[in-house]
């Protein structure tokens, strides 16, 4: 069973965690299911941007992004080369470590 590393957040896991991750779900999924509550402000239907991740290692491992969710990661914060929309991003059975970034857009919050 792969494993997903999240590396520390200040207020999701401050400690950082390791999870057993099942393969043909998201990250998203994966992460909710181990009470690792990640921002999903569309409810996991690729319409925002509150479930950014950074995959630090296993980038490759992971479904191509289409071009909606690389449409909606322009409009992420903290974009990097190897930023995932968690929900969007199915979980094969290769490790992964991701970073959730420190801040987010949230619309629905902060519109």
């Amino acid at each position: 069973m792969p494993k997903i590393i999240i590396l520390p957040h200040v207020e999701i896991c401050p400690q950082g965690e390791v999870i057993d991750a099942k393969p043909g779900l998201s990250i998203c999924e994966n992460l909710l299911q181990n009470h690792i509550e990640i921002e999903h402000a569309c409810d996991q239907v690729c319409a925002c941007t509150t479930c950014h991740v950074i995959v630090r290692e296993g980038f490759e491992t992971l479904n191509e992004a289409d071009d909606l969710e690389e449409d909606l990661l322009d409009k992420a914060w903290g974009l990097e080369p190897k930023s995932r929309l968690s929900c969007q991003a199915i979980v094969d059975k290769h490790n992964l470590t991701i970073e959730i970034p420190r801040y987010t857009i949230n619309m629905a919050k902060e519109g």
